[in-house]
Formats: structure tokens, sequence, C-alpha cells
């Protein structure tokens, strides 16, 4: 562990005692995730005695899967769930590649982030609360925005708010967390109080996992910069990584080519 990653792991460890982190945060989907990247996480959120949620690739991911189950993780999401039949594969998967004992260390969660998603949340979250199903779903507020043509810029207007809602009496309903992510600063605070008078569970920003408690604190908003400092630290050190890789052969690249002229012939 570097000297950028024992900081991560202070600014972290912070944030557990402080501001309610419960988990640090990968994806396959829009992050792209590598695994060398998704081993260096885990190092870090285990030094900080936190969890890991990973959202893969898709529905149906099986590969994902199979490497969250080698890996450990605590949270598995799965991205833009817009259909009761697309939630039965997500289902079909999940149960494939885990088995029953497996699936009690593991919380299952699926993304509503589309009108379409957010239509049809009914069946969605009936099917979601079977014997079968998952534990939860995540409202994906910048690509729910961008779905119904709102714009980022209206991700803490009352309209967001109220849809989230919506499916937050439904996740009440049915007895499944409701967690929300997607744009979420100090602006977005007094939406997310709004959602926990109905029901949250949790709240996410690209990197870290909050528990809604948090939003019982004055230091709500101190715990999103501290959040958000973990994430630059995070981006500084996979640059300065992947920087290093870059570099490593440039000698042995230089010293072929002067002996041998191979790049001046081509």
């Amino acid at each position: 562990m570097n000297k950028t990653e024992r900081k991560m792991v202070e600014i972290l460890t912070r944030g557990r005692e402080e501001f309610s982190y419960v988990a640090v945060k990968a994806e396959f989907e829009a992050e792209g995730t590598r695994i060398d990247e998704l081993l260096r996480l885990v190092d870090i959120a285990h030094h900080a005695e936190l969890k890991l949620a990973v959202k893969i690739g898709g529905c149906e991911a099986i590969r994902d899967l199979l490497e969250a189950k080698q890996i450990g993780v605590d949270y598995i999401v799965a991205p833009m769930v817009e259909t009761a039949y697309a939630l039965s594969k997500y289902i079909a998967a999940k149960n494939q590649v885990f088995d029953e004992d497996e699936k009690n260390d593991i919380d299952f969660l699926f993304n509503i982030e589309t009108e379409t998603g957010f239509k049809n949340r009914a069946e969605i979250l009936k099917l979601a609360a079977s014997k079968e199903g998952v534990n939860g779903v995540v409202f994906g507020r910048v690509d729910y925005c961008g779905s119904i043509g709102t714009g980022r810029d209206g991700i803490n207007e009352e309209i967001i708010t109220n849809d989230v809602l919506e499916v937050g009496k439904l996740c009440k309903k049915f007895g499944l967390d409701l967690v929300v992510g997607g744009g979420v600063s100090k602006d977005s605070i007094l939406a997310l109080q709004k959602m926990r008078n109905i029901l949250l569970t949790r709240f996410e920003t690209r990197k870290v996992v909050f528990s809604s408690q948090s939003l019982d604190k004055d230091t709500a908003a101190d715990g999103l910069l501290n959040a958000v400092h973990f994430e630059m630290l995070w981006l500084i050190n996979k640059r300065e990584y992947y920087g290093a890789i870059e570099q490593e052969d440039a000698k042995r690249i230089e010293m072929l080519e002067s002996r041998w002229k191979i790049l001046k012939r081509i």
C-alpha cells in the first residue's frame, strides 16, 4: 500500500466513524473498472473496515457476477432494469452463480433509472419482493433525468424527488431497500431528507455509500466533501499507476530502436 492509498484508508476510516459510510463502490458498467483496480479497492476497503459495492455491466452479466463472487463483494447492483422480464433475467443469473448459502452474505440490488423503468415500477418491484427476488432498488437520478429530458441540472428538483418518493412507497410496501444515487452533493441533502421520511436505506456518490443515518447529523455536508476527497485521491492514484505502466518499457524500446532502427524502417 502506497502513501496515497494509506491516506485513502484514513479518509474512509474517518467517514465510517464520523459520517456513517458503509461501503465503497466500483462499477464494471459506467466506470469500466478493471480487475486490478478492483483488487486495490478491496484492499483499501478492508483496511478501512468498509463493505464493497459493485455495479455489474448488465442484468445478465454472468462473468461480472463470477468475478464479484471470486473477489467477495457485499452489494451487487444491476443497471437499467426497465421491465419485470429484465429483472427476471438478473434474478436467474444471480441464482445461477450464487448458491443459497453464498446469497446470505450479499445484498442484490438493481437500478431504476429510466422513464420506462419508473412506469413499470409496480410490476418490477412486486417481482423483486418475491421469494427468489432481490433485496432492493437503486434509484439512479442522473440517468433518470436524462431519460425524461430534464437534464442533470434538475436533479434535485421536486419532480425528480417526487418520483423517487413514489418508488420509496412501493419499496416500503414490499419490504425492499431503497438506495439513491446520481449527482449526490450537499445540494441534495434536503431532497434526501424528504426521501428518508418515506424510505431511504442508503445513498451514494460515485465511490462512497452512506447510511441514511448520516442525514441525521449536522455534518452531512462534511461527509460528502470527505467522499469527494477520497474519489480525487482514487483517481490520482489510478493515473499514477497506469502512468508507471506506460513508462516501464520505455528504456527497453529506446535501446532496441537505437540498436536496430526498426521503427525507422516501417
